[in-house]
């Protein structure tokens, strides 16, 4: 379909309409990029892409919550596809001091753990945890069944808990240690 030109209003729907859904979902759409490359400036970029891409398609006949599902799968086109070209390219990976605080260490780990979990299954997790999409709009977004996604986001947090179990645990046990100390020593 080739898009009537900019003076007409059908063109103006296609910007009120592009501009309204960048008011509602910018912010959700850009906390799940972002977890997704972690990094801000990028995901700053993929989020711009992503409401481009809504001012060049016309919005679907839906509810508000078929248009933000709409959304989120343009979104998770464009990052998955983002990936795999960092992939390709071979991007380089910082390398993490030694001397990190426990809270950085636990964020590592957490990075790390989703990380690990298949692509479609943290697709799912962070789609749900991050954009807050309910299971409808997961479904819609990643073209699966509501089972499905309930069956992911159940198995992405038990492979997440099993994973960070250790982490956690040391985490939870702190940084402070006591020593015990006999009595009359250095008073």
């Amino acid at each position: 379909m080739i898009p009537p030109r900019w003076g007409s209003s059908s063109q103006s729907a296609f910007v009120a309409d592009a501009e309204l859904l960048f008011a509602l979902h910018r912010q959700g759409v850009f906390r799940y990029l972002c977890r997704v490359v972690g990094r801000t400036d990028t995901a700053q970029d993929l989020t711009q892409e992503v409401f481009l891409r809504v001012t060049r398609t016309r919005v679907p006949d839906a509810d508000p919550s078929g248009h933000r599902a709409w959304v989120f799968k343009i979104a998770r086109n464009l990052v998955l596809n983002h990936v795999r070209d960092g992939a390709r390219r071979g991007e380089t990976i910082a390398l993490l001091d030694s001397a990190t605080p426990a809270t950085q260490e636990l964020a590592v780990a957490i990075k790390q753990a989703v990380g690990a979990l298949q692509e479609a299954d943290r697709d799912v997790f962070l789609l749900r945890e991050s954009a807050g999409l309910s299971y409808g709009e997961i479904a819609v977004a990643c073209d699966l069944s509501t089972e499905a996604v309930r069956a992911r986001l159940r198995r992405a947090r038990e492979q997440l808990r099993d994973a960070l179990d250790g982490p956690m645990r040391v985490g939870r046990q702190g940084a402070i240690t006591f020593r015990r100390t006999d009595v009359g020593e250095g008073s």
